[in-house]
């Protein structure tokens, strides 16, 4: 059975991840003792999952020492790490865009220079990519075949095209279907910070694309098909890691009020990380339900097949742990934040997407843990397939279902 990992976008809450990532190495080790490497041959993220996607695949071959490398890297990361928190990069970014809505556009002029793009200034991620990850070990994986497929989802701004940017250790067929493709790349910081540039939040990325230059943002955008990937690679069954339980609840309090912007923000990019993903399993178990029906002679030739998900979300509310751990963040961000009302409890939801602190991380990391191991009976019975079965499926080449 090829195996895939899919790992959903959600800013600081994909912290969730990394403490799932070491609890499925831990089980994968109880499952093969004798095997390092870990039993997923495609990984596909998108956000910040297209992140963690990336620092996990760099350690195929040591699926223990990667997690609980990734686990260190979130356990200690800070927003400054992530955006720029000093006072004159807060004054750059973000307030032009509150100035631009307490004053009008007129009054900054409508140049691009000075058009208002984005809250936050991300440049310090994009150092950090670079310091962090290792790019050449993925292709060493690929060449060793430990690694099937990693694969990053972005949308084209420019063309309203969802994009899966893709290395794999042979060519794959690529798929079009209604506004998404994909393309075989070779991955860069880039297309993670493209990946990862939540709308209005961090700023669009110019990618190289057939020849021309398009600008990306998050991938969670548009991204009616989160599983579509894992699946056109031959993944058979599939383990997705989100970051968000549900859509985030607002306390009884506020329900009366008008909402601040942060609400409306919240709720948002909830459409934005959440929805899809519900969305494609109910129409992945479809598919399974209609091909138990389907006469053996005639599954292969109809382009569908049964794919087994197994998810894993939190068990408790992020926005409620969030805001728990408002006060981490540093001053110029709740003051940032405070104009919009994401420094309440109310806009907690909104504010979970940026709080890289420590605290709050280090709750996440050890529910994402948790929440894994509640599920090992499945995990250890996936892991426990015999890995010579797995490694004949990694060469094939299936055929595309109909996702």
């Amino acid at each position: 059975m090829r195996l895939a990992l899919v790992m959903m976008g959600g800013g600081a809450r994909a912290a969730y991840q990394a403490g799932a990532l070491l609890a499925l190495a831990e089980l994968a080790a109880q499952a093969e003792p004798t095997r390092r490497a870990m039993p997923f041959t495609v990984i596909c993220g998108t956000s910040a999952g297209a992140i963690n996607a990336t620092s996990i695949a760099s350690h195929a071959d040591q699926f223990l020492t990667g997690a609980q490398r990734l686990v260190e890297v979130w356990a200690h990361l800070s927003a400054d790490q992530v955006y720029r928190t000093d006072w004159p990069g807060i004054a750059a970014a973000g307030a032009r865009w509150l100035g631009a809505l307490a004053f009008g556009w007129a009054t900054f002029g409508m140049t691009a220079r000075r058009t208002p793009r984005t809250l936050f200034d991300n440049a310090p991620l994009a150092h950090f990519l670079a310091r962090t990850l290792d790019f050449h070990r993925i292709e060493q994986m690929l060449d060793r075949r430990v690694l099937h497929a990693l694969a990053v989802s972005a949308l084209s701004y420019s063309s309203g095209r969802h994009l899966t940017f893709y290395q794999a250790s042979e060519p794959i067929r690529a798929w079009r279907r209604a506004q998404r493709t994909a393309r075989m790349v070779e991955l860069t910081p880039a297309h993670l910070l493209a990946s990862a540039a939540i709308p209005y939040v961090f700023p669009a990325v110019r990618l190289e694309l057939d020849g021309h230059h398009e600008y990306f943002g998050d991938g969670s955008i548009r991204q009616i098909a989160p599983l579509s990937p894992a699946i056109h690679f031959g993944a058979e069954r599939i383990v997705v890691i989100g970051a968000s339980a549900s859509a985030p609840e607002v306390a009884h309090t506020d329900i009366d009020a008008y909402p601040t912007l942060a609400q409306v923000g919240q709720q948002v990019l909830a459409s934005v990380f959440l929805d899809a993903l519900g969305a494609d399993i109910e129409r992945v178990e479809h598919v399974n339900r209609m091909v138990r029906h389907l006469p053996h002679t005639v599954e292969p030739e109809s382009g569908w097949r049964h794919v087994d998900v197994l998810a894993i979300g939190p068990s408790e509310r992020v926005e409620l742990i969030a805001a728990r751990h408002l006060g981490q963040l540093p001053l110029s961000v709740r003051m940032l934040l405070g104009a919009v009302g994401g420094n309440r409890a109310s806009g907690a939801a909104f504010a979970s997407y940026l709080l890289f602190e420590r605290a709050f991380t280090g709750d996440l990391i050890e529910l994402g843990y948790r929440d894994t191991l509640a599920k090992s009976d499945t995990l250890l019975t996936w892991f426990k397939e015999p890995s010579e079965m797995r490694a004949g499926v990694a060469l094939g080449h299936p055929q595309a279902p109909r996702n």
